[in-house]
């Protein structure tokens, strides 16, 4: 690795380190080439090859891959049957398409506090913002990590909720031994290309219910249908269809899903990286009062997607922004994860307020995620622990 000066004794980086970034390898790219060479770049065979893998990597019955997150949130939603007047219980820690996709429907997002040590959507909050009008709930594994299925589970099976795991961060972790994917009635991925595996973009909902498959799969393509058995007339010839319902134009090409499918199967390499990574940032962060990491549930066996560190900034002279922006100084380039959605300014005209979730809101105001991907090298994930805790000694109390 290039250096250009000695600070301290330890060399300092000349080139920067950002918080997360894809890995495409040859593998990938050769995967993309045949498909671009070949008979078919969109609705072919490479988005149901994508659809098997992912059923078969995380044991669902039924996957339905899409255009993005988004995309795939905003469609387990229509199939849950989500509509005006319904509300959606989420999290505010989240990016906003985990709250905009009750909008999309005309439902209102709801939002829950959080468990301030794992950062994850509190089941107690939940219950508390339960009313005769709650239809779902949309759980985000925040960073990685798993959930608490089991008590959300309860609460949705004692009210008659659809449970809909947002998992864009979550694939190859595991829940008491069960990969995501097949833990919640509907469950929602992104490929896009910060998240452990890549499309460029992409997304996917997973579910083991028939019925909402096929809600699923007509939302994807326009509400249109080819299927005999679905129509309400006889077909005139084999180019006759039906539109179905109000359906949307979130279809995945095929060599997006080629990239998808190389990259699953590199996906315990990555998740291993991963784990690896995370385990010495732990490790080093643990004689570091200044630096506060989340904490998980023994049920969670987490892929993380993003490391978060919060600062204790009552034992820092400064501030999180002066903290940030002397982190990027070094070349070690963090970002914020995330801004608490009902903040923004299209919520605010919707009526919704600040101090909605204390808890969710004090955590936004200490964090910052430092960067985390498989290709970092060990010099790598030194070179960060070097700038954080040099940065925590120039503002130490």
């Amino acid at each position: 690795m290039e250096k250009l000066a000695i600070d301290g004794g330890y060399p300092v980086r000349s080139s920067k380190i950002y918080y997360g970034r894809q890995w495409i390898g040859e593998d990938d790219i050769e995967a993309v080439n045949d498909t671009l060479r070949s008979d078919f770049i969109t609705c072919g065979p490479k988005v149901l090859e994508m659809e098997r893998q992912l059923c078969a990597y995380t044991g669902a019955k039924y996957a339905v891959a899409v255009s993005n997150g988004t995309a795939a949130l905003h469609c387990a939603c229509l199939a849950a049957g989500i509509g005006p007047g319904d509300e959606v219980i989420t999290t505010p820690i989240t990016f906003a398409a985990s709250a905009n996709c009750a909008l999309y429907c005309g439902a209102r997002p709801m939002f829950a506090d959080i468990n301030p040590e794992t950062y994850n959507i509190d089941p107690a909050s939940i219950r508390e913002k339960i009313t005769d009008n709650t239809k779902a709930i949309v759980a985000v594994d925040f960073t990685g990590q798993v959930v608490e299925v089991e008590e959300i589970r309860k609460i949705c099976d004692e009210y008659h909720l659809i449970f809909i795991e947002d998992a864009a961060h979550s694939i190859g972790s595991k829940y008491n031994g069960v990969q995501v994917g097949s833990l919640a009635d509907l469950t929602t991925l992104s490929f896009h290309p910060v998240k452990t595996v890549t499309g460029g973009e992409g997304g996917a909902i997973l579910t083991d219910s028939k019925e909402l498959y096929d809600k699923l799969m007509l939302a994807r393509t326009h509400g249109i249908t080819h299927d005999t058995e679905e129509m309400s007339a006889e077909p005139e010839g084999i180019w006759y269809y039906e539109q179905l319902m109000l359906g949307f134009n979130y279809r995945i090409t095929d060599f997006q899903a080629a990239l998808i499918g190389s990259q699953m199967k590199k996906l315990d390499s990555f998740v291993a990286r991963r784990k690896e990574i995370v385990a010495r940032y732990n490790e080093a962060f643990a004689d570091v009062p200044e630096i506060i990491v989340q904490k998980e549930i023994s049920q969670s066996d987490t892929c993380r997607h993003l490391y978060i560190i919060q600062l204790d900034l009552e034992r820092l002279n400064c501030s999180r922004v002066e903290f940030f922006e002397a982190l990027s100084a070094e070349n070690v380039q963090p970002q914020v994860h995330y801004i608490p959605v009902y903040w923004f300014p299209y919520y605010q005209k919707l009526g919704y307020e600040k101090g909605l979730c204390p808890k969710a809101e004090d955590l936004y105001g200490r964090i910052m995620s430092i960067p985390l991907y498989p290709r970092m090298t060990d010099q790598d994930v030194e070179d960060v622990i070097h700038a954080v805790k040099k940065v925590v000694e120039n503002y130490r109390k």
